[in-house]
């Protein structure tokens, strides 16, 4: 069991779960957990919901491992199956709560990305209730091109999707957001961008 070279890659733990290796899923999601329920809550924008929508997601990847043909990166994969899974339920889940106070904070967070370690658990805690008031496909959008800083082409990769779609739901995204936080933006150098990943969407 032990690596001699070291431990394995994502793609050998697939390969050996896919030959009966009853560890290797195992591994794989402890390697991945933390990440994948980060989107799985900032997509839902609840906790049970999230749990239940990672449990399908890795219940689907555990099944689906046979059919990964290596195209993307496996976290690219397990983060696709992730966000379907949590777009499956939001669209189940017609209904979508609303966010009013406090929706300057939640983006500013969002923005700055956590600079202070102090506020780092309120912080969480706003970008969630923030990624609320987008639409399920601009929040996976927005969630996995800023936030997980995945690039507009393996974001195509994971939202099944063209890039030219992702550049415009990211940029619908960050203007819908932007009202809630104009007066703070006068406050940042960079008045040039809204978010750290943002390349190219006026």
């Amino acid at each position: 069991m032990p690596g001699a070279d070291g431990p394995p890659s994502d793609i050998e733990l697939l390969r050996r779960h896919v030959a009966g290796d009853s560890e290797a899923f195992g591994e794989l999601f402890r390697r991945h957990r933390d990440r994948l329920w980060a989107v799985a809550l900032r997509t839902v924008g609840d906790p049970e919901e999230a749990a239940d929508a990672l449990q399908d997601a890795m219940i689907s990847a555990f099944r689906r491992a046979g059919d990964f043909r290596g195209d993307s990166a496996v976290t690219t994969w397990l983060h696709r199956i992730v966000v379907n899974a949590c777009l499956d339920r939001l669209r189940r889940k017609a209904a979508r709560p609303t966010v009013s106070a406090g929706d300057e904070q939640a983006f500013e967070a969002l923005v700055a990305q956590g600079t202070d370690p102090a506020r780092t658990t309120d912080a969480r805690l706003d970008i969630n209730a923030a990624l609320q008031i987008l639409p399920p496909q601009q929040r996976a959008a927005l969630l996995v091109v800023d936030m997980l800083g995945y690039s507009v082409a393996d974001a195509a990769i994971i939202l099944d999707t063209s890039q030219g779609t992702v550049k415009s739901r990211c940029a619908r995204a960050r203007a819908r957001l932007l009202p809630h936080v104009a007066h703070l933006r006068g406050n940042r150098s960079g008045s040039e961008s809204v978010s750290p990943a943002q390349g190219g969407d006026a």
